[in-house]
């Protein structure tokens, strides 16, 4: 890159127009992420009759999906960009056709069958997934290029997060409140996904704006001939590898990757798992209101701490300790086996205070690793590094309702059609308990392990220099 290329792309204040436009997006994110994670697999086991494996085994089918099309949708994010100046385009389309494949998701009766209710659920989440990847992955890929200072970023993702926190209350209190607004189960399945799509849709929409306002910003240090027509011109096949190439090229993003996909494993385990929680340990549905405030009230409040902590001792340093205080709390409800009651909310809260650094911490990291790439290979790769970023973040969630499909298949968990009333083995109820706490604090244990590896500091960053492993 060049020098006045570098000079156009030195750090400079965001406004707070820039920050709150971007920030919106995640009313999206944090739907489209809470939602089906929280319900789908329970309305597939508890609504259709579809067994728990695969009802599991569906919500698994459409995240692979993801993991198949996101390094495509990066690399022609790319494409795009080098094209007409903005990634703008793949967001809008997303925006506009996700809320009528999401309410599709949840519009399926139960007299249709268990066999022809998972097909068509099936259908209508993969649609909803493409609808949502195509807005995801180019939104991720812009704090990269809406700053370059290290400071700035954790800024701007610090306020991203806020907003996603209360977008996970509003979906994952508001969305089941919506589902039992009325006596028919059917129609409040229907009446949600309409309403959260909907609502999903225009948060997308809304945050597509801040593509034009990096596009501005990178017009004027434009990537080179060669890499814009490299971009173009090559294949998609190319373009798909190149997603592979950039994570094996790249130290930082491979530590940051494995230690975020364990962590959205971990995270996807328990969400997957909040509404059997509710309704078969605290036995009471609407508990699931209850544990999302629980868990999604701290984190609101303690967002602008993290960001504070990370100011003053690094992010990930602060990253580290976000780990370790959520991997405590997840193991503390291992006791729910033996004594359940309201202090698992308590548990949940201290889980809500370290969630909030889980999220916003790893993706102010996420656009340091890209700058830190382009000093050694070039610009306009943004859109690839999040596309590899988007699926592995998607495995992460997609294991996490298996491992929970797995968890209640092997202890014997019984389904059953909307207003059938059944009674649950001891093993099933304890494996609910394992799959919301003991399994998440491993895996997030784990992710320290590959954390350690991340070498990036703020010196990288904040310098023009290459970084030396």
């Amino acid at each position: 890159m060049s020098t006045e290329a570098r000079s156009e792309r030195a750090p400079v204040r965001l406004s707070p127009r820039t920050i709150v436009l971007y920030a919106i997006g995640s009313l999206g994110t944090g739907g489209y992420a809470t939602l089906p994670g929280l319900v789908l697999t329970y309305f597939l086991t508890d609504n259709l009759g579809v067994a728990a494996l695969a009802g599991g085994l569906i919500v698994t089918a459409a995240k692979i999906w993801d993991v198949l099309i996101d390094p495509l949708i990066g690399a022609a994010s790319d494409r795009q960009l080098a094209r007409t100046g903005s990634r703008r385009g793949f967001m809008v389309t997303g925006a506009l056709a996700l809320p009528f494949f999401f309410a599709l998701t949840f519009a399926v009766p139960p007299s249709w069958g268990p066999v022809a209710g998972a097909i068509s659920v099936l259908l209508a989440f993969l649609a909803t997934a493409t609808a949502f990847s195509l807005f995801q992955v180019p939104y991720v890929a812009l704090p990269a290029e809406l700053t370059g200072s290290y400071d700035e970023r954790t800024r701007l993702l610090g306020w991203r997060v806020v907003v996603l926190t209360a977008a996970i209350l509003l979906f994952g209190a508001g969305g089941p409140a919506l589902r039992n607004a009325g006596d028919d189960p059917v129609q409040g399945y229907l009446l949600m996904g309409i309403a959260s799509g909907i609502a999903i849709g225009i948060g997308m929409l809304i945050a597509s704006g801040t593509a034009d306002m990096a596009a501005k910003r990178t017009a004027a240090a434009p990537v080179t001939t060669a890499d814009a027509a490299a971009a173009v011109a090559s294949t998609w096949r190319h373009q798909y590898m190149s997603g592979f190439r950039a994570l094996g090229r790249s130290q930082p993003f491979r530590a940051l990757l494995g230690t975020f996909v364990l962590q959205a494993l971990a995270t996807g385990t328990m969400l997957a798992g909040a509404q059997y929680v509710a309704t078969w340990v605290l036995r009471s549905e609407d508990a699931v209101t209850f544990v999302f405030v629980a868990l999604v009230g701290p984190a609101l409040l303690a967002t602008p701490g993290w960001t504070v902590i990370a100011r003053r001792v690094g992010k990930e340093r602060a990253f580290a300790m976000a780990t370790v205080l959520f991997t405590a709390a997840a193991a503390s409800l291992v006791f729910a086996v033996w004594a359940s009651g309201a202090w698992i909310y308590v548990s949940v809260a201290v889980a809500g205070v370290a969630y909030a650094g889980l999220q916003s911490l790893p993706m102010a990291m996420l656009p340091d690793v890209i700058s830190h790439d382009e000093r050694t290979s070039g610009a306009g790769q943004a859109g690839t590094f999040t596309g590899i970023w988007t699926a592995g973040e998607t495995v992460g969630f997609a294991l996490g309702a298996t491992a929970v499909s797995l968890t209640l298949a092997a202890t014997g968990y019984i389904s059953t059609v909307a207003g059938a009333t059944v009674e649950q083995p001891d093993a099933a109820v304890t494996g609910i308990v394992l799959s919301f706490s003991a399994l998440p604090a491993v895996l997030m244990a784990g992710s320290l392990l590959t954390l350690r590896h991340y070498r990036l500091r703020r010196a990288d960053i904040d310098t023009l220099e290459p970084f030396h492993a």
